[in-house]
């Protein structure tokens, strides 16, 4: 059993989790952080804030603020009602400039959505995006000569598709399907991204791909253009080909999921944020004083925990933060009781894609202005237990598209209530 002392114990490893842990341990907090792997590993890249309310109408927003102040008025119990405009921008300017110094530089104003081509050819609203995905949004605007460029073995990536759809409202479109440079078989973005970490590798890359060019002035790849080294990948082909070079994610699991990871994975450390990677809290333990001693373990290790307080980023119940059983949904980690539908008959709508969504997608845990969990008798479950991202009640972020920006900018504000109290010396 390994001992570990901290201010502040992170529950969670997915986008609230890192973005908890990464906000307490600029406030100065010693922080330590378990969890296994979480939605990051499976996200986009993209920083959802608001694009669709409300969604039984799905309608898509260009400005996200506007429609989070009508989101306000009408879903009370959403957490962006506890949320100032000012604070959930501060969050992402702040998360950003973390992503921007690991090397994984984000574009976007964030005053408007960014409308950017997916890879089932959709477009996509999101606030902010990587850098290297940001061209595609000009190139889907003007509607400009455009190759999209895909790979013999590569799944979750077709050009086809891309032309298939978009092409119809974007004749300049076009795909070609090539092999990638040294490598056989079945391919994975990850692999390929290493691959390009060698620039004789990206000159190869660019001579298979120069006969398909035409007249081209963007070409748009699929997600694999380097891990943390993509910024430098992106202008180089962009060099070797004349044309402007952007990337397009693949569906799950992406290499934006690695990109994020690796920069946490290193960003983190060096603020010195202890991170209990792949392991989970097995047990609990409230104390008078107002701190907690978790035990974490994994497949070897196991730690006792103390810390003075805590921050509960779970997730729901892909990040295993929910559990649904015979007769209702469980919080996992403290079995603080859970905003839910009144029995398992209403959990879900008749139809699945219902575009009003499904109760239990709203479900969570209550929680009060400073991000507090409620229990049972609806008072504050703990004083120095906060909550953040999707563990949270009262949201439904993918039919809102607001899963990223939620999760950033409630673990922002739950760390700064959480450090005026531990400031205070409660």
């Amino acid at each position: 059993m390994i001992d570990i002392s901290c201010d502040v114990m992170v529950i969670g490893a997915g986008h609230a989790g890192m973005a908890a842990a990464l906000f307490a341990a600029q406030k100065g907090l010693s922080v330590a952080q378990a969890g296994t792997t979480g939605g990051i590993d499976f996200g986009s890249g993209f920083i959802d804030v608001l694009g669709v309310h409300p969604t039984a109408k799905l309608l898509e927003h260009d400005d996200p603020w506007s429609a989070m102040d009508s989101l306000r008025r009408e879903i009370p119990d959403h957490p962006y009602t506890r949320l100032k405009t000012d604070e959930i921008k501060e969050s992402l300017r702040e998360f950003i400039a973390f992503l921007d110094a690991q090397g994984l530089p984000y574009g976007g104003d964030g005053q408007s959505n960014l409308r950017l081509p997916t890879p089932a050819g959709t477009v996509k609203r999101t606030c902010r995006a990587p850098q290297t995905m940001i061209p595609g949004a000009d190139a889907l605007a003007s509607k400009a000569p455009c190759l999209a460029v895909a790979f013999d073995g590569l799944k979750g990536f077709s050009g086809h598709q891309l032309t298939e759809t978009l092409g119809r409202h974007w004749p300049a479109l076009k795909s070609a399907t090539i092999r990638f440079p040294g490598l056989d078989g079945e391919l994975f973005p990850e692999h390929m991204a290493l691959a390009l970490s060698d620039a004789k590798r990206r000159e190869a890359l660019a001579e298979a791909v120069r006969p398909h060019l035409g007249d081209a002035q963007y070409v748009a790849f699929p997600a694999m253009l380097g891990i943390l080294d993509c910024t430098k990948i992106t202008t180089h082909l962009s060099q070797l080909l004349g044309a402007t070079v952007f990337e397009i994610p693949t569906l799950p699991p992406p290499i934006m999921g690695t990109r994020l990871r690796a920069a946490f994975d290193r960003g983190l450390p060096a603020l010195g944020v202890r991170t209990l990677s792949q392991k989970t809290v097995r047990g609990t333990q409230k104390h008078p004083s107002g701190g907690f001693t978790f035990t974490v373990g994994g497949a070897r290790d196991e730690y006792r925990v103390s810390a003075r307080s805590a921050i509960l980023a779970t997730g729901r119940f892909f990040g295993k933060g929910l559990r649904q059983e015979m007769h209702g949904i469980r919080e996992t980690v403290f079995d603080i009781p859970v905003a839910q539908p009144s029995g398992p008959d209403e959990w879900y709508s008749q139809e699945f894609f219902d575009p009003k969504g499904h109760p239990a997608d709203r479900s969570g845990v209550r929680f009060d202005s400073s991000f507090r969990p409620l229990g049972p008798d609806g008072q504050v479950y703990h004083q120095n237990l906060r909550a953040a991202g999707a563990i949270l009640c009262g949201h439904d972020w993918i039919r809102e598209k607001c899963g990223t920006g939620l999760a950033v900018a409630t673990a922002w504000k739950a760390v700064q209530s959480l450090t005026e109290q531990l400031e205070g010396g409660n």
